[in-house]
């Protein structure tokens, strides 16, 4: 996941053993799409059905709270996804939808052993940061990251591009960005195996 959600913790007792989770829930009920144009987010209809919730233990967990004051908790580790049927593990979203990460603290007893199952048969206390919320997004197909690498394959001769006339090259007639795939299938490929 990237940005990397990070926190640190104080107040907490230094001889209490606590686990971190992370999970991350719809903001609302609403599916966007991004206007290039306004450079803004607008809302494109109502949401697809959520996918099943899933919480991230921090692998490090259970930590002491002596631990937790010195450190920083990263989940950097954390892998998002788009497909319902992943066996992975990873948490699992809707492209184009806003989502909340949330951070939960969970006391753990000294006995305690094992994967948190219901986390509402647990102690613990959640975290919001409103300044997290973001759009899930499968692919960056932005003007800027075609023309650089479109710029790219051109000067290393690998696309005959008329440098006057790229943007009818690059944008179909409806004004659609071409995808890199499609660029690279159709002028890069043949051009390594001769087969121009």
């Amino acid at each position: 996941m990237f940005p990397t959600v990070r926190v640190s913790f104080t107040g907490i007792r230094s001889d209490q053993r606590y686990a971190v989770l992370l999970d991350i829930v719809p903001v609302d009920n609403k599916r966007y799409r991004y206007a290039y144009h306004r450079s803004s987010w607008l809302v494109a209809g109502k949401a697809d059905p959520p996918a099943p919730c899933r919480v991230c233990a921090h692998p490090d967990s259970p930590f002491t709270g002596e631990q937790l004051r010195k450190q920083v908790v990263s989940f950097e580790k954390v892998k998002l996804t788009n497909n319902e049927m992943d066996k992975h593990g990873h948490l699992v979203l809707n492209s184009m939808h806003k989502y909340q990460p949330r951070i939960h603290l969970v006391k753990r007893n000294e006995g305690a052993s094992g994967n948190i199952v219901d986390l509402e048969n647990e102690e613990y206390k959640t975290f919001i940061f409103p300044e997290t919320i973001f759009t899930a997004v499968t692919a960056y197909q932005n003007q800027l990251a075609i023309l650089k690498a479109v710029t790219f394959l051109f000067k290393s001769n690998c696309i005959p591009i008329n440098k006057d006339d790229w943007r009818s090259q690059i944008f179909s007639p409806g004004g659609t960005i071409i995808g890199m795939r499609h660029l690279f299938e159709v002028y890069y490929l043949p051009k390594l195996y001769g087969k121009r």
